[in-house]
Formats: C-alpha cells, structure tokens, sequence
C-alpha cells in the first residue's frame, strides 16, 4: 500500500463529493485508502453517493474531520464503482489501514447486509 496522493492519501476521512443532477454538490466522509496513485473508498451499495456516482463519475475529495469538516485542499476526480472482486480488494485495504476499526467494521457490515451490501469505489486523479 504506497501512497503518491499527498495529504488526501495520508488522511483518515475524506470529503467525497458526488454531484446531483442539476449540478449540485454533495459531500460525505468517508474512510478512503491510498494504494499507488488511486484512491479507494467503501460504502453502501444502495447509497446516494453511488447511484450519483453511476450517472456522473465527476468527484472532488479533500481530507476531513469524521463529521466531514474540511481540512485541506479540494482535490478533482473520477469515481468508479467496482465490481465485487475489487471491492474485496477495497475492504483488505481498508481492514489493513483501520487495523482496529476496519475488520471490526467490516465484519459488522457483512453480518449485517452480507457482502454484497457493501461496495468500493475506486478513483483516478488527471
């Protein structure tokens, strides 16, 4: 796990923000994992962000506060959700990150919803 995305890879939160589609904008925290020069997050499949995210794959992330107050510079996207091989790969990112938090998490999530309650989404910098 190798970070080249600065202060938005290093961070534990990020703002990621999709848009809706009269434009506006739509932020949320999220826990977001580094892994080259991709960024990747995890959240519900039947979210706002990610049916968002399918009809506009235009995001801005920027570290954050875990109530998703900003604290840094806004950085622009493509989101890509993925399919459920990578979003496995997206959860042993995050449980090795979160060593606590995350495979306490993600266990609960998956008794919860199963595996396929849950979803990643991968995003590309320009």
């Amino acid at each position: 796990m190798t970070n080249t995305l600065g202060a938005v890879g290093k961070a534990d939160y990020v703002l990621l923000t999709t848009f809706r589609k009269d434009g506006t904008p739509v932020g949320t925290a999220v826990w977001a994992v580094a892994d080259g020069d991709k960024l990747y997050v995890w959240t519900v499949t039947d979210s706002w962000k990610v049916k968002r995210l399918r009809r506009n794959p235009a995001v801005t992330v920027q570290p954050c506060s875990v109530a998703g107050k900003p604290r840094g510079e806004i950085v622009e996207g493509t989101g890509r959700v993925l399919d459920q091989e990578g979003t496995e790969r997206v959860r042993k990112l995050l449980m090795r990150k979160y060593w606590l938090m995350g495979p306490i998490t993600i266990l609960g999530s998956n008794l919860r919803r199963g595996k396929k309650g849950t979803i990643g989404i991968e995003i590309t910098f320009p």
